[in-house]
């Protein structure tokens, strides 16, 4: 159910990329470009990399059936989810580049009010740099999780704000 869940997810990331070019595209086409291209693609790996998932349940239904020495399901099941991890840092470096793309619409264009285009800004930054780095050293995490959590916040008060411009501004 969650796989399933995951592709509905990609697919209203793709979706999101489209309305939010249309939407914001004329400030500046070429910064709504990138956004588009950047938010797709990585909406795209993600939606590929769910195969990755399919791939360890069968792994894990064969290693549970199985009698006697375990290493090479073992070893495959790491694989898998290496790759998967690797594909999904590459991803989010595009995540933050459209974000990055985005927002620098916000700040330059005053779209949205400055402090949520400019908390955007350095939340996807961070978010770049730290994936950057994740591709390089895996385990350390700790300036993604950072420009994660700034993104989080950040996409809150965007949501929250298109909603209430969308009812009380118009």
């Amino acid at each position: 159910m969650s796989v399933h869940l995951a592709l509905v997810e990609h697919g209203a990331i793709i979706a999101l990329a489209i309305v939010m070019f249309v939407v914001f595209s004329p400030y500046n086409l070429m910064l709504g470009s990138v956004w588009l291209v950047s938010r797709t693609v990585e909406g795209l790996i993600n939606f590929d990399n769910q195969k990755n998932y399919w791939g360890l349940f069968r792994v894990a239904g064969q290693y549970s059936d199985a009698s006697g020495d375990k290493t090479a399901m073992g070893d495959l099941g790491r694989s898998i989810v290496e790759t998967k991890a690797y594909r999904f840092s590459f991803a989010q470096i595009l995540f933050a580049i459209g974000t990055i793309a985005y927002t620098l619409v916000f700040v330059l264009y005053e779209a949205v009010p400055l402090i949520i285009g400019w908390l955007g800004l350095i939340a996807a930054i961070l978010y770049s740099v730290g994936n950057g780095i994740i591709v390089v050293k895996p385990k350390n995490k700790i300036v993604a999780s950072l420009g994660g959590l700034l993104i989080f916040l950040f996409e809150a008060a965007l949501g929250i704000w298109l909603i209430y411009s969308s009812i009380f501004i118009l």
